[in-house]
């Protein structure tokens, strides 16, 4: 046999042990591809499952910033209910300055005419005398 001369037969049993060797080959490469398939499945669920997670965590910041500016707004409303009790207070004590100052300017006046008539008793007394 010359050199590089491989007889028919053999050459058909080396061309059904690559036929085979390719066939293992594909059929492990289906199985690769089947592998990753499932992990990149499992991967897009955990994905979907974060971004769930994801999404109700907004959702509690947000309802947290919704309660907060709510606090925020109640609190506005009673510093001004403060600051208009307040005033209302301030009016209330000027009001009874000005009740007791008047009740003062009465009582002096009513001082005034007891004098008056105790100097108008004392002018009959000495007149009827």
């Amino acid at each position: 046999m010359p050199n590089g001369y491989i007889h028919p037969e053999q050459r058909l049993t080396q061309s059904e042990g690559t036929r085979e060797k390719a066939q293992d080959e594909a059929e492990s490469a289906r199985n690769e591809a089947e592998h990753c398939r499932r992990l990149a499945e499992e991967a897009r669920v955990i994905r979907d499952q974060h971004r769930e997670a994801l999404e109700t965590l907004r959702e509690g910041r947000e309802r947290l910033r919704d309660a907060g500016e709510t606090a925020r707004v109640a609190g506005e409303e009673a510093r001004i209910a403060a600051e208009t009790a307040r005033h209302a207070a301030i009016q209330a004590v000027h009001a009874s300055v000005a009740s007791l100052h008047t009740a003062l300017e009465h009582m002096k006046v009513v001082e005034e005419m007891r004098r008056i008539l105790r100097d108008v008793r004392d002018i009959n007394k000495l007149d009827s005398n």
